[in-house]
């Protein structure tokens, strides 16, 4: 089996300085990263919101997302490909935020007003995270502040990709969630191919981070990812089963290196 991966993410920054806001503001060059606005939402020490347009449901209050997760605005969230990826974020007042950026995984998109710009809604556990330790409580008070962004590789320690199959699928209309996708995070594109068939059917996207295949199929079935940011393709050959069942998580003996 072969498995092939490139990360590449091309960011492009015109701007020559970055936020002017209340405090000292540490200035940066390095051209990955860009300028972005933070809010945060739910309760000051919550994980996210269960579900989110993403669809990765209770996932979010578990490791590896608990604690990590946020949403995007248009721009990012991608009408849904953009899900699953992975952004170093960090702000900038030196007075109360630390040096060190923090991990956010994309689950959800954020409300509609914020779509002329990029913004990271975050959870309150991501965004007091942001600040120099013992500190978040009064970085949350500051509610909207701005930011830096830019995408960095996804890591699921000890995880392989695994696809969930949806509720409401049948053998004549299939629904998958993919979970624990190392790299880029996202996906372009899905095929599936039935048991003895050298043909790749082409999955919808549905919403979110799922897809779909509407009509007959028979299991084992195969699945083929391609990312949305890289093009890196993974194939894990019959991981879900004859028999298999909704709402069931079927896991593969892969997942992208990196």
């Amino acid at each position: 089996m072969e498995i092939r991966y490139f990360f590449a993410v091309s960011l492009v920054v015109s701007a020559s300085a970055v936020f002017a806001a209340a405090g000292s503001l540490r200035h940066v060059k390095d051209p990955k990263w860009h300028n972005a606005t933070a809010t945060w939402y739910g309760s000051p020490e919550g994980d996210g919101s269960t579900g989110g347009a993403c669809g990765y449901g209770t996932m979010v209050d578990v490791q590896p997302f608990k604690a990590r997760v946020g949403a995007v605005s248009p721009a990012l969230f991608k009408e849904g490909e953009g899900c699953g990826a992975c952004y170093k974020v960090k702000c900038l007042d030196n007075t109360i935020c630390s040096k060190k950026a923090v991990t956010v995984i994309i689950t959800d998109q954020a409300p509609q007003r914020y779509s002329d710009r990029p913004l990271f809604d975050l959870s309150g556990s991501v965004y007091g995270r942001m600040a120099i330790t013992g500190h978040g409580s009064s970085l949350r008070d500051r509610g909207e502040m701005p930011i830096i962004y830019r995408r960095t590789p996804c890591k699921y320690k000890r995880k392989n990709i695994a696809f969930h199959v949806n509720e409401g699928s049948t053998a004549y209309w299939l629904s998958l969630l993919v979970e624990f996708e190392n790299g880029d995070g996202d996906i372009g594109s899905m095929h599936i191919k039935e048991l003895g068939s050298k043909k790749w059917l082409e999955m919808n996207h549905l919403w979110g981070a799922n897809w779909v295949f509407n009509g007959p199929l028979r299991g084992p079935l195969s699945v083929k990812i391609t990312t949305l940011s890289s093009g890196a393709t993974l194939t894990a050959s019959d991981v879900i089963p004859r028999n298999w069942a909704p709402k069931a998580t079927y896991t593969s003996r892969l997942n992208f290196h990196i």
